[in-house]
Formats: structure tokens, sequence, C-alpha cells
């Protein structure tokens, strides 16, 4: 077979050179043969789109094209053609084929409706399909838009720990990281595990959130953020929840509370309008194939401006939608946690637009809040969204080291490993504050996809680790 550069078939599809001779190299979507002609449809993951292969089969041996079937991989010259059918502009006239890799019968991604949940079953192959595909490069196109939208405003990027000795969270809810043998357990006199054999001399785990580390690069560097996996052992089976995924976390020294909504409604429009200059193809096959009404809700968040809330005048609503006869399946009152439910029922029905709430309960939120006047509510900030509930959270942290040691003394919060977070607000403490954002919770938004597992190429849940 002659040998060619081989062009990538998102650049063959913008080609106008006709009679060019082409190399093009990926995976057959579809194979349909007759007498006369064979179409072959192939994809190497460059687009959403595939460029269509014409053969003649006169001209090439019959018992080799019958071995071409989905999932295959084939390498062509071909010429480059206008097309002649509908749906695309450019086709090849088939020179040269060769075969790197037949597909056998059973091949798990046969063209034809699975469900997503069959799909779990093979994320190792999956990733071939429309969807999986077109969700995965515009999470990567996501991954660039976070990296160039922070380096513009002049954030560094700051890498933060997977391994800590502390619970950002105070959930406790953490894979435990050590080199002990397990089945030969180190203990004091009390019964009691010690660490003093294991490889940190310490009890260690992997992080929950960069956050406090990301604090420390703050005060120093004045705007940073993270970017990288975080962990949770919570033994929750939602489509919302993983117990491994990915973090965006900026982190501002003098900032308030009003700089940081500005911020994080900002930096998710600017994520979202990247998507949709983009990302187009992506997003009008998912339009199409997932959710109608997607490009649609995209273009809604960046065109109008976010609803900014109190978390009282927030139960408020809830409470009078209650008495006018809207069912939730939790109760509302002041003092608990939204769930869910409540956070689309403010975004979807009442406001139709997403919302920033802020003015939360201390006891519902993490220790370093700062503390509003009123000492029952703090600077906390939850950014709600259609579909999703809430995809942003943050707050102001509490600067003061008395009032924070105050919180740390009242809520029990063990502290013997985190004396040098204590020491920002020690030495040349300042106002500062930032967000968190779950990426896939961001994936799941911008694709219309229904579950998390579904936007991360591998996911890890309760009692699935496979790939």
């Amino acid at each position: 077979m002659e040998k060619i550069k081989r062009t990538k078939v998102v650049d063959v599809l913008q080609r106008t050179d006709f009679g060019a001779v082409v190399n093009v190299k990926g995976w057959v979507r579809t194979h349909r043969s007759s007498k006369s002609v064979d179409f072959i449809a192939l994809n190497d993951g460059s687009t959403i789109k595939n460029v269509q292969v014409v053969v003649d089969p006169s001209k090439f041996d019959e018992s080799m094209l019958k071995q071409i079937t989905t999932g295959s991989c084939i390498n062509v010259n071909g010429e480059l053609v206008e097309s002649q059918g509908a749906g695309q502009t450019v086709e090849l006239q088939c020179r040269e084929i060769e075969i790197y890799g037949l597909c056998a019968s059973d091949y798990p991604m046969q063209k034809k409706g699975q469900s997503f949940e069959y799909m779990r079953q093979y994320a190792h192959l999956r990733l071939r399909t429309n969807t999986f595909g077109a969700v995965m490069r515009i999470r990567h196109n996501m991954a660039i838009a976070i990296h160039k939208y922070f380096h513009d405003h002049g954030f560094f990027y700051f890498h933060t720990p997977l391994i800590t000795a502390s619970d950002c969270e105070g959930a406790g809810q953490m894979f435990q990281v050590t080199t002990k043998n397990l089945y030969d357990l180190k203990k004091n006199d009390e019964g009691k595990i010690t660490y003093d054999d294991d490889f940190f001399g310490k009890q260690t785990s992997l992080t929950v959130s960069g956050q406090l580390e990301g604090e420390l690069g703050a005060t120093a560097l004045g705007a940073i953020y993270t970017f990288g996996p975080t962990f949770r052992a919570e033994n929750s089976n939602t489509p919302r929840h993983l117990a491994e995924f990915w973090m965006i976390e900026p982190e501002v020294a003098f900032i308030d509370l009003n700089d940081l909504m500005d911020l994080e409604e900002d930096f998710i429009k600017y994520c979202v309008q990247w998507a949709l200059d983009n990302c187009k193809d992506d997003l009008e096959f998912l339009n199409k194939m997932i959710d109608k009404t997607l490009i649609e809700r995209l273009k809604s968040v960046v065109s109008g401006s976010f609803v900014r809330l109190e978390y009282t005048e927030g139960i408020n609503i809830l409470e009078e939608a209650v008495k006018n006869g809207h069912k939730f399946e939790f109760p509302v009152s002041w003092g608990m946690d939204l769930a869910s439910e409540h956070e689309r029922y403010l975004v979807e029905e009442h406001f139709k637009k997403p919302v920033i709430m802020t003015g939360y309960p201390k006891a519902i939120k993490a220790f370093y809040m700062k503390i509003n006047e009123d000492g029952k509510t703090v600077q906390g900030t939850d950014v709600l969204f259609p579909q999703i509930g809430e995809i942003i959270g943050g707050s102001v942290r509490e600067e003061n080291y008395d009032k924070l040691i105050g919180e740390i003394n009242e809520r029990n919060i063990p502290m013997k490993d985190m004396w040098w977070y204590l020491d920002t607000r020690k030495y040349g403490s300042c106002p500062h504050g930032g967000f968190g954002l779950g990426f896939e919770r961001l994936i799941l938004f911008v694709t219309g996809m229904q579950n998390i597992r579904d936007v991360i190429p591998f996911p890890r849940t309760p009692k699935n680790a496979e790939f």
C-alpha cells in the first residue's frame, strides 16, 4: 500500500482540493454492501462526523471486504471527491485498503440502541461510540477553557497534594493510604492501631479537596487555582456522585462576598460560552440525541444574569410553594440543608435562571466559612443550576484566628494535624475566599447527560473499580 501521510477525518471534511489522494485511518461505524458499491463510514475520534469511503467491490477481494464489520480498524487511501449523498460535502473514492484489526462478531458496541447502563459494563469500549466521543471531546474543551480563563485572569495553577493527613470537609469519608500489613496490624496497649511503622509515620488518606492547601497558595501568590482528582469514600449510588472526581478550586486573597459571586458567575459563563463556540458539532449531536433543549439551555445561562438569593428568602419561597400545593419529598424549614429538589425548584420553576444562594445557617456549613454579624449565618455561596442543582460551592473564609479556633472547638474538629492551616491566621492573615466546582457536574450540564458516571471515562463508585 502506498505510504501517504495520514490526514485526520476532521481535516479531510474541511478540504476542497478534489482529486487529491489522501490517507485516513480509523474505526468502521457502518459498512453497507451491494453488488455495485460498498459504503464504509469511517471515524477516527477527531470529530463526531464520519468520512464516507466509497468502495468499488469489483476492484477488491470480496472475502476481504466481507471481513470489514462495525468496529474494525482500517487504513484507506482514496481520492477526495464531492459527495453525491446528503449530509456530507466530501467523500473518498477508495483506491487502497488495509485492515489493521478485525472486529469479532460479539463486539458489544454494535450499531443499535444500547442503554447507558449496559454501556457502563464496557467502559473500555463505549468511548468509541458517537455519544461518548462527543462527551469526551467536550470534557477536553472544558479543561482547556478552565485553564485559559484562570491564566488570562492572573491566577496561578497550584498543585495541592493528593495524599493528606487532614480532612478538609470534616466528614471523615476518606480513603486511607497505607503500606501497613493489613493481616498483621501493629496496635498499642489500648488495642488501637498505631501508625509509627506506616510509610508516612501517621494516618494518611486521599484528599477530598485541595482547598486548605490552596488557601496557603493564595496568601502567597494572591490568586491560585487547583484542578485535580479528589476522592470521597461516601457510600452513595446517586446519578450525581462519584468516589473519584475532578475539582477546580480557585482561592483569592483580598476578595469579598460580592466579588466572589461575580467571579463564580463570570467563570461558569465563560466555560459554557467556550463550549458553544468550540464544540458546535458535538453539542448539535447531543442536542438531537440526548436532550433537545440542551443548546437553548446553555445559551440562556450565558445571556442573562444569575439571581443573588439569601438562604432565608429561598426558604420563604419554598415554604410558600408548599402552601400553594407543591409537594417536595423532603420537608422545608429554616436551618435545613437544601435537597436537590429544592434547589431545582428555585432555579427551574421559580426564577427560571441560575441562582447564587448565600447566607446559609452556619450549622450546616463548613467550619472555615466567615460568620455574618448576626452570628447565625455564614458567607457561603452555592451556585444552583437547572438540571443539576448545586454546581459550585464556595465561601469567604474566616480570616480571624480567634473566631476560627472558636468554630473548631465548638464543632470538636481534631486539629492536631492542621497547625499549618491555623498559621495562616497567625502570620499576616488577610481576607480571602474561593469556591469548588465539581468538573463532572459541569460536564453533565454542558452535555445534557443524566448520570455522572457517563461523563468520566472510567467511573469509580461503590463496588465498582473496573478498568
